[in-house]
């Protein structure tokens, strides 16, 4: 890791934020106010097995479970929930609309020993709300709180919320939701700053999760959407008055963020993101992670859309991006690996930092996603 540091303007945001207490859900206390949030298909155990060993992450979350699956003991929901020692905190995101069957999942979580149950409430894709889950429970007010009623009474672990602002511009129903969860124990709501309509399209609405943070009266709010780098998240804390921020993409595209955060948080300045080698060698132990969990030939398969960021962040060539992608045993890998580092970044040397990586978001009307 090169040993330069980035300054950013010493706000009195920073200042507060380094004044306050820790972040905490209810009784369990978090390291730090940056947490990595759900992100389909790559905020596996492995990648928080990464992130956690770089630092700085506050709370990891699985990427969304379906509540009914579990309780099936389906094989995709159990290998979503799969965790290890290392992992702490660490949290299961849950979605579903029958109040039974999430209490169920929810009970039969806490028993596994998570640290935290999340329902799902801000999902776009169709084929979470066309059943009545995700951002679609937004429509329904008495029956999603009595939703969450149900399932926070069932647990003595922190419940938590992740919600949109609404389903669409006229009805921005989050500031009602905090209001009526804190008062059936929610032990913290986390907002995306836009609403279902919008899916990922314009700007994240900070004025909007602002109303979040003014309708509640205890519970954290944790602002989501938008936070690429540390004057983002600087932005989100100043704009919103939110207690902490949550990373999915930002983190895909820079597994280092969280340890930024943190270093900017107590000292003003933050070292880079990694370089070239640094992720090299990052992209190996991940990839052993999941080679563990998973065995060689599953694993190589299930990389590809991992590899494909991390090579693209390390500036390598879309040949040799090709060549990782069309691997097929361990030994075609580890050629392609060998190829990777002999050949180096196409721009930029292996210890200099590299551009930053913005990871695209689903396009095109979200009805048909």
């Amino acid at each position: 890791m090169t040993t330069a540091e980035t300054l950013i303007a010493d706000s009195s945001e920073r200042k507060r934020l380094s004044a306050l207490p820790p972040l905490a859900y209810g009784r369990l206390r978090l390291p730090s106010r940056y947490l990595l949030s759900p992100l389909a298909g790559f905020t596996n155990l492995p990648f928080r097995r990464i992130v956690r060993e770089i630092g700085g992450v506050g709370l990891g979350t699985t990427d969304l479970v379906n509540a009914r699956g579990l309780m099936d003991r389906s094989s995709k929901s159990l290998y979503l929930i799969e965790t290890c020692p290392e992992d702490r905190p660490f949290a299961v995101q849950l979605f579903g609309s029958d109040p039974v069957v999430m209490r169920d999942a929810a009970q039969f979580l806490e028993a596994r020993g998570v640290d935290s149950v999340d329902i799902n409430m801000g999902c776009p894709v169709q084929r979470i709300t066309k059943v009545g889950a995700g951002a679609s429970m937004m429509c329904h007010v008495d029956s999603t709180i009595e939703l969450v009623r149900i399932v926070v009474e069932s647990v003595k672990v922190p419940v938590t919320v992740k919600m949109r602002l609404g389903w669409d511009h006229t009805q921005l129903t989050a500031p009602t939701f905090a209001r009526e969860f804190e008062q059936v124990g929610v032990a913290a709501v986390a907002i995306h700053g836009r609403t279902r309509e919008q899916g990922f399209s314009g700007v994240v609405d900070r004025t909007g999760i602002r109303k979040v943070v003014e309708a509640v009266e205890r519970i954290p709010v944790i602002g989501n959407g938008d936070i690429r780098t540390v004057a983002d998240g600087e932005r989100m804390f100043s704009e919103t008055g939110c207690h902490g921020i949550s990373m999915g993409r930002g983190a895909l595209a820079n597994p280092w963020i969280f340890r930024q955060f943190v270093e900017w948080e107590t000292t003003g300045k933050y070292s880079p993101a990694g370089h070239f080698e640094d992720r090299l060698a990052l992209l190996m132990r991940q990839f052993s992670y999941l080679e563990e969990q998973r065995g060689t030939d599953r694993a190589i398969v299930s990389f590809r859309k991992m590899a494909h960021w991390y090579l693209k962040a390390m500036c390598v060539s879309a040949s040799l991006r090709s060549r990782m992608q069309s691997a097929r045993t361990r030994l075609e890998f580890e050629a392609a690996v060998n190829e990777i580092a002999h050949r180096g970044p196409t721009r930029g040397t292996r210890t200099g930092l590299l551009p930053d990586l913005v990871i695209p978001v689903p396009a095109g009307p979200v009805e048909h996603w």
